[in-house]
């Protein structure tokens, strides 16, 4: 795996563009995609890896940060987002995307790790302008459904109250999907040797950008989303596996069997995972560690660490070096970091995008 680099990125875009008809590009949708799409798909994936008509590299993985666990993703040929939603409330702008943008990238999935509203306050708007499928548990679509106007399709992949451990399993294109319940971040009493974790906000952010009256009230209104349950997702092409989940919990105490089912997805080459959580209060970065310990990926990438709602939340910076301790101390041994560094790494392809043609499946760049 290997990132493009930004210097040859605008050469390779130039010679794609000469030829109309390339096998590393998947047909994805219409013959050409209209000019918002091709500019989208470019921005958050990289010139390299859209052709001419907006087409996408069926060869490559690439994901774009845009906040707390959210991701964009071009697999298989298709793009499919990780959650939904732009940061806003109590700043605007911070993060160099919108609704718009993510409309724009014409997406034929919306994954829903759980339905509070920094993971899918977006997905009602974007399920029903571009009539991407919105999954995950039958409350999330519930949620989105209602919220849509009935208007955005969904596809619940477990049923009402599903317990955790509970799986599920579905396919588009060349991608295999697997899906687990598992939980969500909690306090627990103080473990042994406990190390709280309470990094210091930032309110820079809310100084330098203002939020918007319309971001405020729509945050908001979406503060009663409810989780729906948390599910963490396990993506497939080829011999690739990419693991992500929105939310660590407390495996051992409270979900036992999702730890075991996530334990047969072992060794998975990307494991995007939440290090900010309730838990961390008591616990520290125990919790996040225990899917890493259970996962044993080759690359570790965390989410939902960045300061998505200051004062709540602090910058990646704040959490870098307890995490790089954290993953040191692990008794299987640490998985390769790659830190994203909020606000510098929203929408940046070149720090996650996977040659799925290369052995080491490694993103080049700073680490």
């Amino acid at each position: 795996m290997v990132t493009i680099a930004r210097r040859t990125a605008l050469a390779a875009a130039a010679a794609l563009a000469l030829t109309p008809r390339s096998a590393a590009f998947a047909l994805d949708g219409p013959r050409r995609h209209p000019h918002e799409t091709i500019a989208a798909r470019r921005r958050f994936f990289g010139p390299a890896n859209v052709d001419a008509r907006g087409h996408l590299r069926r060869d490559r993985v690439v994901l774009s940060w845009f906040g707390v666990s959210n991701f964009a993703m071009a697999i298989g040929g298709r793009v499919v987002l990780l959650d939904a939603w732009v940061p806003q409330g109590t700043y605007s702008g911070y993060v160099p995307a919108d609704v718009d943008d993510l409309v724009a990238l014409r997406p034929s999935h919306v994954f829903i790790g759980h339905g509070h509203f920094d993971h899918a306050a977006d997905a009602p708007a974007i399920g029903a302008a571009t009539g991407a499928l919105v999954v995950g548990t039958a409350e999330h679509c519930a949620q989105v459904h209602a919220q849509s106007g009935g208007v955005a399709r969904t596809a619940p992949v477990l049923p009402v109250a599903a317990p955790e451990g509970a799986t599920s399993s579905l396919t588009f294109g060349p991608v295999r999907v697997n899906v687990v319940k598992h939980v969500h971040s909690a306090p627990e009493a103080p473990a042994s040797g406990a190390d709280p974790l309470l990094p210091a906000p930032d309110l820079m952010a809310c100084l330098e950008h203002p939020p918007t009256v319309t971001d405020v009230l729509d945050t908001v209104l979406h503060q009663g989303d409810q989780e729906g349950g948390a599910l963490a997702y396990r993506f497939r092409i080829g011999d690739f596996s990419l693991v992500w989940h929105d939310s660590s919990g407390p495996l051992h105490s409270k979900a036992p069997t999702a730890r075991r089912v996530l334990g047969r997805w072992r060794r998975p080459d990307v494991h995007l995972g939440s290090i900010q959580g309730f838990g961390q209060y008591t616990n520290g970065l125990r919790d996040p560690m225990w899917y890493v310990e259970t996962l044993r990926p080759r690359l570790f990438v965390p989410g939902h660490h960045d300061n998505w709602l200051p004062p709540a939340s602090s910058p990646a910076s704040t959490y870098e070096s307890r995490l790089r301790e954290a993953l040191a101390a692990l008794p299987s041994g640490a998985p390769e970091l790659r830190m994203l560094r909020d606000p510098d790494d929203y929408v940046n392809p070149d720090r996650l995008t996977f040659d799925l043609g290369r052995a080491d499946r490694r993103p080049r760049g700073p680490r």
